[in-house]
């Protein structure tokens, strides 16, 4: 009623002054417009997820656990030195030939290589001497021990023969001995060497017609790579945030979508003079042999901090305007946007100091769409 008593009054004084209709109704609108605020047309609405978008859409319960602090470190495999045999010659010689190559996986007895040395054929000339004069000396103990059993011989003919059969036979059994130290077969110039133990040869210096000399270098290494050690470098700086026992993840570049796990086995307590690092190792199972000596690893060392926190996975933070925020859910039409404030990261996982508690679900895929949808409608 107000309006429209208004309405006349403004008609009537306009009427007076000579104003148009069309001048009217705009000075009328005018009027309206500064009487009173203009309502909503419509009232925000509470957003919820439909069927199809919520399918796309991953919770994950805040959990308090203790706050663990990654220590990155990097190393090298090597072989377990408990199951590594070097091959030294123990006789000079010229290499004959060889059947294996670097990398070659050898089984315990294999024959890998033959070697002409002049100090065999000596022993071998040796041994066929003995077996000769210990056949002489087997006729002459016969024939005394006839003599003395009818009393012709004395009993001390009797005894002398014997012990110089004896006598040969200890020199022949010890040129045997040492041939078959050797890997010398009887009737062969030279010797055979075989793999002392199964594994992978992992160090070759050894190639047909080479001269070797007695206890030279190393023609060859044999490993067992059925266990490895993962040898780590530990600065100063990490030196009292590690100890044996400690589990520690490693990765590869050959394998870059796999964990192997291990332990701190032991720690060294003398700096390396060159590299100025604390040595530790870690022993690996490595059955299907994908760890190879000599490959460098990055190695991540677990240590827990001594206090709890409530965590969630990092994926689940949203980073605005130098804050980090979280979408909380309690049912598809109830979710919230909680500001978060972070004791830290840790490979993966966000440790969540104050604004979300333990048991709180939040968003940890899509959460910027729903973040955004929220703000929108605020």
């Amino acid at each position: 009623m107000k309006l429209l008593h208004d309405y006349y009054y403004l008609r009537y004084t306009i009427r007076r002054s000579g104003i148009g209709m069309i001048a009217l109704l705009t000075v009328f609108s005018l009027f309206i417009s500064c009487k009173e605020p203009v309502e909503e047309a419509t009232k925000t609405e509470r957003y919820c997820l439909d069927d199809s978008f919520r399918k796309k859409v991953t919770l994950e319960p805040a959990r308090l656990q203790p706050v663990r602090e990654n220590i990155t470190l990097t190393g090298i495999v090597q072989s377990n030195p408990d199951k590594v045999v070097p091959f030294t010659s123990l006789v000079g010689g010229v290499v004959f030939r060889t059947w294996f190559s670097l990398g070659d996986v050898v089984t315990k007895g294999e024959v890998l290589a033959e070697i002409q040395s002049s100090e065999l054929n000596n022993l071998q000339s040796e041994r066929k001497s003995l077996e000769g004069e210990i056949a002489v000396a087997e006729r002459e103990l016969s024939a005394v021990k006839s003599m003395y059993e009818d009393g012709i011989a004395s009993q001390k003919n009797y005894l002398t023969a014997q012990s110089e059969l004896k006598t040969k036979q200890a020199a022949l059994e010890n040129v045997t001995a040492t041939l078959g130290l050797y890997g010398s077969s009887k009737g062969t110039a030279g010797f055979q060497v075989k793999a002392p133990m199964s594994g992978v040869i992992t160090e070759k210096n050894i190639t047909a017609g080479m001269q070797i000399s007695a206890e030279g270098n190393t023609l060859f290494t044999v490993a067992d790579l059925s266990e490895v050690w993962v040898i780590l470098n530990i600065y100063a700086g990490n030196v009292t945030k590690l100890h044996a026992g400690q589990h520690v993840e490693i990765r590869t570049l050959s394998y870059p979508d796999k964990v192997f796990e291990g332990k701190i086995t032991s720690i060294s307590q003398v700096f390396d003079n060159e590299e100025r690092v604390l040595k530790a190792w870690v022993v690996i199972p490595n059955e299907d042999q994908e760890l190879k000596p000599g490959m460098s690893a990055d190695i991540t060392a677990k240590r827990e901090q001594g206090e709890e926190a409530v965590s969630i996975p990092t994926g689940a933070l949203i980073f605005n305007n130098d804050q980090n925020f979280v979408v909380v859910y309690k049912d598809d039409c109830t979710m919230e946007v909680r500001h978060v404030r972070l004791l830290g990261k840790n490979s993966g996982t966000a440790y969540v100091a104050e604004g979300l508690e333990a048991g709180e679900q939040v968003v940890s895929t899509n959460q910027l769409l729903i973040y955004e949808r929220i703000k929108d409608n605020n």
